[in-house]
C-alpha cells in the first residue's frame, strides 16, 4: 500500500482518480493499492516563544534564537492567544494513520519551496521515516500527472529545496519575533510588526511617497510649432528649455517674423523588437495590474484557480522559458487554442512551422517552467479568470510569433540659430504586435506620421507657441511598480559589486510577493489611493522608526534571497546560513531596543471624563488608564482610522474634523463629524442633520 500526499483536497481527488483510488473515506480516499490524502497547507508550524516557556515582550528575554526549533500543529487566534486548530489537527491525525498503513509516501504536495516545507514539516513531527518519493509536474492535465508518476524522483533529489524552504522559514520566525517584540517594548506603545522582506517592502514605499511629497516642481518653458507638408500635420519642439518665460516669449516673436524653419539633420533608423517572453507569475501580477487593476494577490488566487481547473500551468513559477523537451507540446496547444473561436483569428496569424523558438532555454527554466496554458481549452470561465486566461494565451502566440520591425525618424531643425526636434514612427513588420494589434501602447514618446523630410528642406511654421512645463516628481508605486522594484532590488544598488551580484536578485519570491503586500494591508501599513499605493500615517512611523536600521536594508534581504538560492543548489550551508541569520537578529534587536522612540509626537491629552488622567494613545485605541474611569475612544471608526490630530481636536474642540468615506453596517458610505458631549460621550453629527446615534 502507498499513500499519497497532497495539497489540497482537489488536487487530491484528481490524483486519485487516476490511480483508482475511488473509495471515500472521512479525510481521504483509497482504493488500488493506494490511500490518497491532503494537508490543508501549512498544517505544521514553528512554535511560538511561548512553545518554549519564554514570555512575550520582556526585554531580558530578547533575542529569542530557539535550538533546537520545535514544530507544533497550526494554530489560530482566539482572543487574547492563540489556540491549536481542530481542523489542522483532524486531518493531521488522518495522514498519521494513512502513513502507518502504508509502506511508503508519494510526495504530491505543489511543486515548489513550500509545497516541500509543507510536507517535510508534517515528516519530521510525525516522526517518520518512511521511504517517500517526489511526483514533480507543472500541470494538473491527466497527462501530465500520469508523466508525473511514470517518472517519480526519490525524495532526496529535493533536499536542497527543503533546507532552503527551511531556512527561509526560520529567517522569518527569528526577524520577525524578535524585530517585532524590540520595536513594541521600545516604542512603549502598541504592538509593531516587523519582518525580513515585509519592513523592506514598506520602506520601498515610503521612501517613494516621501520623494513625490517632498519633491520641489521646477517650471520651463519650451517652444512648440506646427508644420503642414504634402498634406500632412506635425509638430516640432524647441530642444531649449528656458526657466524664464520672457526669454521663450521674445523668441517666439522672432520665430513668428521669420516664419521658417530648415532641416538640419534627418536620421532614419530600423527598430526591430523581439517578441515577449512568457509570463512568469510576477510578470503576469504585474499586467494584471496595470491593464486589470487586479492586486498581486488577486492575480495568483485567480491563476491557482485556472491551474486547479487544468487551464494553465503551475502559476508560481519564476522563469520565462520552457526546456527543450517541451518544445515539441506546443503545436498542439496552438491547433487546441485555434479551435476556440475567440483565437481562431489571432492563431491565424502564426506562421506554421517557423514558430520563434526563444523562449526554449534549459538553463534558464527553474523549479517550473514559464506560464502555458494546457490543451485543456476553457468553454465557460468567470470574468476574471477569463480576463487573465486570455492574458496568458496571448502571451503564448505573441511569444511564438516573428519579430516586430518599426522605422524611426528623428529630425533636427533650426529656427533662429534655436534647434527644434521631431519624431516619426512606421511599422515596417507588425510581427508579434499584430496578435492584439497592440503598435504603439509601449512607446513613452509621443510619436506621429512625417512626410519625406531632407537636409536643406524650408518649411513654413503655420502656429508658434511657448509652451509652459513642469518637471515632476517620481511617481508613486502601483502594484505593478512596487512588484517590479522587488524583483530588480538588486539592480538599485550603488555599490558597483555588490550591483553585479545582487542584479538578478530581487526581495521575496514570485510566490511570496503578493502575501507581503497583503500583509501590509492588514497591518494598516499602507493604502490604495486609487491605483497608487501609500504609506498610513501608522506605516510612515514605523518607517521612520527603522528606516536606518539592518531591518530595512533592501541590500541585505536580497542577500539573503541570494543564500536561499545557493542553499537550494547545494552551495551553501544551511547551518551556516542559520547562524548568519541568527546574528543578524540579535544585531537588529539590539538597534531596535535602542531606537530612539519619539514620544513627545504623542500629543499630552486629558481624559474627558474624570479629568484627571493622561490619556493613553494606542494604535486602535485611546483611553482612560484608571480602570474606574474606563473612558474609550476606538481609533477604527465605520472603517476609518481616526488620526492623531483628529483624536486632539476630538479632546480639545469636541468634534474631529469631516470623516470622509466611512461605511455603514449595511455598507453605505457617509460623511460626519464625531462629536463629544459634555458627558464625554460620542456620537455622529452629519454636514446639516444632528444625530443622536451613539457609536
Amino acid at each position: 500500500m502507498k499513500a499519497i500526499i497532497a495539497e489540497k483536497p482537489s488536487v487530491a481527488r484528481e490524483i486519485a482518480t487516476l490511480v483508482g483510488a475511488t473509495e471515500k473515506q472521512d479525510g481521504f480516499l483509497t482504493g488500488n493499492g493506494y490511500q490518497v490524502t491532503w494537508a490543508l497547507g501549512h498544517l505544521i508550524a514553528l512554535g511560538m516563544p511561548e512553545d518554549y516557556g519564554i514570555p512575550g515582550f520582556q526585554k531580558d528575554s530578547l533575542p529569542i534564537l530557539p535550538d533546537p526549533f520545535v514544530l507544533t500543529v497550526r494554530k489560530v487566534k482566539k482572543d487574547k492567544g492563540y489556540i491549536i486548530d481542530t481542523g489542522a489537527l483532524k486531518q493531521l491525525k488522518v495522514i498519521e494513520q494513512v502513513i502507518g498503513r502504508c509502506d511508503s509516501i508519494i510526495v504530491a504536495t505543489d511543486a515548489g519551496r513550500e509545497g516541500e516545507l509543507i510536507f517535510r514539516q508534517i515528516y519530521e513531527y510525525l516522526k517518520c521515516e518512511k521511504p517517500f518519493e517526489r511526483l514533480w509536474i507543472s500541470s494538473l492535465t491527466e497527462k501530465a500527472i500520469k508523466q508525473g508518476f511514470d517518472n517519480l524522483k526519490p525524495g532526496s533529489d529535493f533536499d536542497g529545496l527543503h533546507e532552503a524552504a527551511k531556512g527561509r522559514s526560520r529567517a522569518d520566525w527569528l526577524v520577525g519575533i524578535n524585530a517585532s517584540q524590540a520595536l513594541s517594548i521600545a516604542a512603549e506603545n502598541g504592538i509593531y510588526s516587523l519582518g525580513r522582506v515585509q519592513t523592506p517592502t514598506l520602506g520601498l514605499i515610503c521612501k517613494r511617497y516621501q520623494e513625490n511629497k517632498n519633491f520641489s516642481v521646477k517650471y520651463y518653458w519650451q517652444i512648440g510649432l506646427e508644420h503642414r507638408k504634402d498634406f500632412i500635420d506635425f509638430k516640432s519642439l524647441s530642444s531649449t528649455k528656458w526657466d524664464d518665460k520672457k526669454k521663450a516669449e521674445e523668441l517666439l516673436r522672432s520665430i513668428e517674423r521669420n516664419g521658417l524653419a530648415t532641416v538640419t539633420a534627418v536620421e532614419i533608423k530600423t527598430v526591430t523588437e523581439q517578441p515577449p517572453l512568457l509570463f512568469d507569475l510576477t510578470g503576469l501580477q504585474k499586467e494584471a495590474n496595470k491593464k486589470l487593476n487586479f492586486s498581486a494577490d488577486e492575480t495568483l488566487n485567480v491563476a491557482q484557480s485556472l491551474y486547479e481547473k487544468k487551464f494553465i500551468t503551475y502559476p508560481r513559477t519564476g522563469s520565462k522559458y520552457i526546456p527543450e523537451d517541451l518544445w515539441a507540446e506546443i503545436p498542439d496547444l496552438i491547433r487546441a487554442l485555434g479551435d476556440s473561436p475567440f483565437f481562431k483569428e489571432p492563431v491565424s496569424k502564426l506562421k506554421w512551422g517557423r514558430f520563434n523558438k526563444r523562449i526554449v532555454n534549459d538553463l534558464k527554466v527553474t523549479d517550473h517552467h514559464g506560464l502555458l496554458i494546457t490543451d485543456r481549452i476553457p468553454s465557460a470561465l468567470s470574468a476574471k479568470e477569463n480576463s487573465i486566461y486570455q492574458m496568458i494565451a496571448f502571451r503564448l502566440l505573441e511569444s511564438l510569433s516573428s519579430t516586430s520591425s518599426k522605422e524611426i525618424t528623428d529630425v533636427t531643425m533650426e529656427v533662429l540659430h534655436c534647434d527644434f526636434t521631431l519624431k516619426g514612427t512606421k511599422i515596417m513588420e507588425p510581427g508579434w504586435r499584430s496578435i492584439k494589434g497592440s503598435f504603439s501602447e509601449e512607446e513613452t514618446e509621443s510619436v506621429q506620421d512625417l512626410p519625406n523630410l531632407k537636409i536643406g528642406d524650408e518649411l513654413k511654421i503655420k502656429n508658434a507657441v511657448v509652451l509652459e512645463k513642469k518637471t515632476t516628481p517620481p511617481v508613486l508605486y502601483t502594484e505593478a511598480g512596487l512588484l517590479s522594484a522587488m524583483e530588480s532590488a538588486g539592480r538599485e544598488i550603488e555599490n558597483q559589486e555588490e550591483r553585479k551580484i545582487l542584479q538578478n536578485i530581487g526581495i521575496g519570491t514570485p510566490a511570496t510577493r503578493a502575501s507581503i503586500i497583503e500583509t501590509l494591508f492588514s497591518r494598516d501599513y499602507i493604502k490604495r489611493e486609487k491605483k497608487s499605493l501609500i504609506p498610513t500615517e501608522k506605516g510612515l512611523q514605523i518607517y521612520e522608526l527603522v528606516k536606518d536600521n539592518k531591518i530595512a536594508d533592501v541590500v541585505m534581504t536580497a542577500e539573503w534571497e541570494l543564500a536561499l538560492q545557493k542553499i537550494e543548489n547545494g552551495e551553501v550551508d544551511a547551518a551556516v546560513f542559520q547562524k548568519d541569520m541568527e546574528n543578524y537578529s540579535a544585531t537588529i534587536t539590539r538597534e531596535l531596543l535602542n531606537t530612539a522612540i519619539a514620544k513627545e509626537n504623542l500629543p499630552k491629552l486629558i481624559c474627558p471624563k474624570c479629568k484627571s488622567h493622561s490619556l493613553l494613545i494606542r494604535d486602535k485605541i485611546v483611553k482612560c488608564p484608571d480602570a474606574g474611569c474606563s473612558w474609550v475612544q476606538f481609533r477604527q471608526v465605520c472603517g476609518v482610522q481616526l488620526s492623531l490630530t483628529n483624536i486632539e481636536n476630538l479632546i480639545h474642540k469636541g468634534r474631529t474634523m469631516l470623516m470622509k468615506g466611512m461605511k455603514s453596517k449595511g455598507g453605505k458610505s457617509f460623511d460626519a463629524y464625531i462629536v463629544l458631549n459634555n458627558k464625554a460621550e460620542t456620537s455622529f453629527e452629519f454636514e446639516n442633520i444632528k444625530s443622536g446615534k451613539k457609536k
